[in-house]
């Protein structure tokens, strides 16, 4: 007889049915335990195989990323070998060129030192040829004499006043700095032509002062007489005043201002004290009156302004030297600062690259010390 263990609805359940029923699900139990274990035994081959394919390929791209390594090591040892051999090169080439820059400069300032020494001394000597002249000058006008005797006829004194100037032109004066009997543009003569530094108008120098007329007015014995000389003397003067300036005040050729060369110191400064007038006159016709103490002091001061040209000359010599030195040497520090910049750079990227390969060693070691076993003795352990 069933024995019932308990009513379920309509149907009375008994020992054999519950002991079928716990039979067929302890099996149906044990299949499903078996299907997740031979599930899960699978799935750690199928872990074992892709880490073992894992490790495979993270040594093949830590070996590739050694080669890589090496490789750019020895690409910056290059790298700094070419560097330091342009590097030599360029301060070698740097020296040189200082070198011979400062050879050149040292040089250029020697000669001209030695040429502006040589100048002063000739314009110490000049001065003191100055001083002497002036000091026989005023010997000579407290000494004058008649120059009746020396005066005698036109030719002679046209050849004394001539003589005069031209010694004292000659003295004073380089060859290539005057000219006697000098052709203008509208065919005059002019006993003297001084040239003017940077092309300048030349000064027209006369030296046909009208001796005659003063000599008249120096022998005259009675008031009409010397009435008669002064009014012919003036006249005289006027005719060769305004010759001069018709003649050799050229525009743009010649100076405004010409000079007009009286022999001697007393009748120069007679000329002054008693005929004002005449002077003046000449003034207005920009014809000066010189005396030789003053014309070798004019003289004096164009020889002056010709050295003070020439000095100035060299200067502009010495000062397109140091142009040209300092152009060189702002195209110098433009090369230096350019080639500072490509250093600069190359060592940025340097510092770049050392720091890709510091993070490419340190994925490396960190990939060298994941345990790749783990996962096998796991398994093996359960």
């Amino acid at each position: 007889m069933e024995r019932v263990l308990f009513d379920f609805g309509d149907t009375a359940v008994t020992l054999e049915m519950a002991l079928f029923g716990a039979a067929g699900v302890f099996a149906v139990l044990l299949v499903a335990v078996l299907a997740l274990v031979w599930r899960l035994a699978g799935e750690k081959k199928a872990e074992a195989e892709a880490a073992g394919l894992r490790r495979a390929e993270s040594e093949r791209v830590l070996a590739e990323l050694l080669q890589k390594h090496s490789e750019m090591t020895g690409r910056m040892q290059t790298m700094a070998e070419i560097f330091g051999s342009r590097t030599s090169d360029l301060a070698r080439m740097m020296n040189e060129r200082m070198d011979a820059q400062g050879q050149r400069l040292g040089q250029a300032l020697t000669e001209t030192s030695a040429k502006t020494t040589e100048s002063l001394g000739k314009l110490n000597e000049r001065l003191a040829v100055i001083d002497r002249a002036q000091s026989n000058i005023t010997q000579l006008s407290e000494n004058v004499v008649s120059l009746q005797a020396i005066l005698a006829n036109k030719q002679t004194r046209g050849a004394f006043g001539q003589g005069r100037m031209e010694a004292i032109i000659g003295d004073a004066l380089a060859p290539s700095a005057y000219a006697f009997q000098h052709e203008l543009s509208n065919r005059s003569r002019p006993d003297c032509v001084v040239f003017m530094p940077n092309d300048g108008p030349a000064l027209v120098i006369d030296a046909k002062f009208p001796l005659e007329s003063w000599q008249r007015l120096a022998g005259a014995q009675t008031p009409d007489e010397a009435r008669l000389a002064v009014t012919g003397f003036k006249t005289d003067m006027g005719v060769h005043i305004r010759a001069i300036a018709e003649k050799y005040l050229i525009p743009g050729e010649t100076q405004d201002t010409a000079f007009l060369f009286v022999p001697s110191e007393s009748i120069f400064a007679d000329l002054h004290e008693k005929f004002e007038d005449v002077v003046q006159r000449a003034i207005r016709a920009r014809v000066v009156i010189v005396s030789p103490s003053i014309l070798m002091l004019s003289v004096q001061v164009m020889q002056a302004l010709l050295r003070d040209v020439r000095m100035r000359e060299e200067a502009h010599k010495i000062q397109k030297e140091v142009r040209e030195l300092l152009a060189d040497i702002t195209r110098l520090d433009e090369r230096v600062r350019k080639l500072q910049t490509h250093f600069q750079q190359a060592s940025n990227d340097i510092g770049d690259i050392l720091t890709s390969s510091s993070k490419v060693v340190r994925r490396g070691e960190r990939i060298e010390a994941m345990e790749f076993e783990e996962p096998r003795e796991r398994l093996a352990g359960e």
